[in-house]
């Protein structure tokens, strides 16, 4: 008998298993793929690995007009595949140590829930106390003629060859992530969307600002872009619009959004609610409607970030076998999108802030960062910080531009701890660098 059976290995599984233990817990892990999950092993971090890739392009141009000379190196799509896999097989190794070492059993197959505190795995019937269902999403594609056509982002990793012409079809992180990254390798991309911009929830001067530059990049980017069809022809695969507009491809990534993975866990089928799209609902101890049952992670369609998934599975571990008494806080929760450039954000937008509070003010940089006076690359990076006019409290900073991620990581602290903005304004900044920018906007935006 198990005091916890997880099943699925991904970030929040894993950390919760391993806390879990350390406090005395008999746990096991259920995983039918390689240990890490969707982050590990065909998302955030391959995906990070190929951003870096597909920058070097850009930085041999840009050493140019720092005196360095020669020809420009040849690009091998085959090296960079070998050299992830490397990598992922290394961190896949050190999660299964991880695990071992904390005393956890790890148990390869796929999960099936037979009970309130039954897992079955082929032919193994475990038997625990708690159940925790932490299986991640799985990428969405509507249902349209030639879905099947298609790649997902999950093909992307493996790809045997680059090809020369991309369509993407989508407007979240993962289009306008792979839509920057394999522009970057060389490939023509042509990404279409359904609304007006992409990156909807992102502070709009950041959506726009990354528009601008990625079609200075030479991506086209069409919006909006609806999708009616793909054909495969003599010259490609043809995505058709309803308005007869059509793209002419020889690959199409549906980049269309990610679903709850629960098909075939059996959850239903022994009480456990799900939303209409399969996700499963917990209340704030991440409890389902079964007592014993409780789920983490993307599963629960609530903040789908790694991160969010690491605390998710730290708080239930210590709620179910520590102190307890604990809380996620999903308020200001920093992220990052790896496009060219980078954007990152943390707290409220201005559009938020202008919905939600009556006194608003706007602090705005636009500018060509010093790297680029000598490499002649017309680049802008913007940022933004958005302040509560009533208590001077900063509730959102904002930033288009090389490592907005490391920045914005910085200030999301800073906002956690109720920063105002004259504590922004008496921090002596780093010169030269574009973070001293936050520190140093002084003139407020006219309200518009």
């Amino acid at each position: 008998m198990f005091d916890l059976v997880l099943i699925g290995a991904g970030s929040g599984g894993v950390r919760c298993a391993r806390i879990a233990a350390s406090l005395g817990a008999k746990v096991a892990v259920v995983e039918a793929g390689p240990l890490g999950g969707t982050c590990v092993n065909i998302g955030c971090v391959p995906k990070k690995l190929f951003s870096y890739a597909a920058q070097y392009g850009e930085n041999f141009e840009d050493s140019a007009g720092f005196g360095w000379q020669g020809e420009r190196p040849e690009f091998n799509w085959r090296k960079l595949v070998d050299a992830k896999d490397t990598e992922i097989l290394r961190l896949n190794g050190i999660y299964q140590r991880m695990l071992e070492k904390a005393g956890v059993t790890i148990i390869n197959g796929r999960g099936v829930v037979e009970g309130p505190h039954k897992v079955r795995v082929g032919d193994h019937l475990l038997e625990t106390r708690r159940i925790v269902v932490a299986t991640g999403c799985k990428p969405w594609v509507p249902d349209v003629p030639g879905r099947e056509l298609a790649l997902v982002s999950d093909d992307l990793f493996t790809l045997p060859e680059l090809p020369k012409r991309m369509a993407i079809i989508g407007g979240g992180y993962i289009a306008v992530e792979f839509a920057s990254i394999f522009a970057g390798l060389g490939v023509e991309i042509e990404l279409l969307y359904r609304g007006d911009l992409f990156l909807r929830g992102f502070d709009r001067d950041l959506r726009a600002g990354l528009a601008e530059e990625m079609r200075k990049r030479g991506i086209s980017v069409r919006m909006p872009f609806g999708l009616e069809r793909i054909e495969k022809t003599s010259t490609g695969l043809v995505v058709h619009a309803p308005n007869g507009d059509t793209v002419t491809v020889d690959q199409v990534l549906m980049a269309t959004g990610r679903l709850p993975n629960t098909a075939g866990l059996n959850l239903e089928a022994h009480g456990v609610s799900l939303s209409k799209e399969g996700g499963v609902l917990v209340d704030d101890d991440f409890l389902t409607s079964v007592p014993s049952i409780y789920a983490i992670g993307d599963v629960i369609q609530r903040e789908q970030l790694t991160p969010v998934a690491l605390g998710e599975g730290t708080v239930l571990a210590h709620n179910l076998f520590g102190d307890g008494g604990r809380r996620m806080d999903y308020a200001d929760i920093p992220t990052a999108v790896f496009t060219t450039p980078n954007l990152s954000t943390v707290g409220m937008t201005e559009g938020e802030a202008r919905h939600r509070r009556e006194n608003v003010v706007i602090y705005r940089s636009n500018f060509r960062a010093m790297k680029h006076t000598l490499s002649g690359r017309d680049e802008r990076t913007i940022m933004k910080i958005v302040v509560d006019g009533d208590t001077n409290r900063v509730i959102g900073c904002h930033m288009m531009g090389p490592a907005a991620g490391e920045i914005i990581q910085g200030l999301a602290v800073a906002i956690r701890c109720g920063a105002t903005k004259a504590d922004f304004d008496r921090t002596i900044g780093i010169h030269p660098t574009a973070a001293e920018e936050f520190v140093t906007m002084r003139t407020p935006v006219a309200n518009d």
